[in-house]
């Protein structure tokens, strides 16, 4: 059976992407780790799979991508379809949020975050 999350093959990519962030990832980043969001735990450049998602909460399954211009081209937009597809497949939610939304208005980002988080906790423990 393949591993699911964080395949070894990805290690190296990952660990590219973590030191390497944009600076959107890098300000959301340190509004969400360790915890501080609701107290729900998120990872950065986690693998699923064969895709590498921005920031992951498992406990509430939910994906964080965010989109700059290279989420712009039809061949960029056929491939983040398939991929959500397969991201939801595994029952995962995936939330997308412009760069410029961070830049812009970080709180409302932060406040949808969470209540994702809350709601999505409550429905997956019923």
């Amino acid at each position: 059976m393949t591993k699911l999350f964080n395949q070894p093959q990805q290690k190296n990519i990952r660990k590219v992407l973590r030191k390497q962030p944009i600076t959107c990832e890098r300000i959301l980043w340190g509004r969400v780790r360790d915890s501080q969001l609701g107290d729900f735990k998120f990872k950065k450049q986690f693998g699923i799979d064969k895709y590498i998602v921005d920031f992951c909460c498992f406990e509430a399954k939910l994906v964080v991508e965010l989109d700059g211009a290279t989420h712009s081209t039809d061949k960029e937009i056929q491939y983040d379809v398939k991929r959500q597809k397969f991201l939801e497949e595994q029952g995962f939610l995936v939330k997308r949020y412009n760069n410029s939304d961070v830049k812009e208005n970080l709180i409302l980002v932060l406040e949808d975050i969470v209540a994702t988080c809350r709601e999505r906790v409550n429905i997956l423990h019923l």
